[in-house]
């Protein structure tokens, strides 16, 4: 199965014409045709042994987004440079960058995938951001949402090789509670002026 693939066998939703990844003419790469960079990458080491399908699963149960588009988004935050992106890099070595992956990808398939990352984040947050303006949710129940989202996150960061001190938690976690508290009373403010 591709890394595109869903367990059931259908392909993501987010895979249009021309974005299927590319196996490699050149075979498996040697070393000495990595470049450097690829080669310190560390940031999904601990995702070594890792099965496509069974991360792929683990963030479709939590998340809106597949294995294939965390891993490319991340790609494209760390190999971005003064004048973009690396996308042929990122596609080429991501076999060497996520242990997970198993095929290289065209440039634009690497593109596309991260376009449907944001696509998707964007959608999460505008669904999320309603829920929590529209009064469907109590204070508590809000603030409850946000610690488990808050937990998955941190997961996340954590697979990626970040360590997050307690104290770079809390002030996160506090920091998002404040933010919260103000967009639910802003919300009350404009439902009540709507009235």
């Amino acid at each position: 199965m591709s890394d595109d693939a869903q367990a059931d066998g259908s392909v993501d939703d987010d895979s249009g014409a021309g974005a299927a990844p590319s196996a490699s003419d050149a075979g498996p790469s040697t070393d000495a045709d990595v470049p450097p960079d690829v080669r310190k990458y560390e940031r999904f080491k601990k995702m070594d042994g890792a099965q496509y399908e069974r991360v792929n699963d683990f963030l479709r149960d939590r998340t809106y987004v597949t294995a294939r588009e965390w891993a490319i988004a991340r790609l494209c935050v760390d190999f971005r440079t003064e004048t973009g992106v690396e996308m042929t890099k990122i596609g080429e070595n991501l076999p060497e960058l996520v242990p997970f992956m198993t095929d290289t990808y065209s440039p634009q398939a690497v593109n596309q995938a991260r376009a449907s990352f944001e696509e998707k984040v964007q959608k999460a947050g505008a669904t999320f951001l309603y829920g929590a303006m529209s009064g469907f949710f109590t204070a508590e129940e809000l603030d409850e949402m946000m610690y488990e989202v808050t937990e998955v996150a941190k997961f996340l960061l954590e697979v990626e090789g970040v360590d997050l001190s307690v104290a770079e938690e809390l002030d996160a976690e506090d920091r998002v509670s404040e933010v919260m508290r103000e967009v639910r009373e802003s919300s009350e403010t404009l439902r009540d002026d709507l009235d």
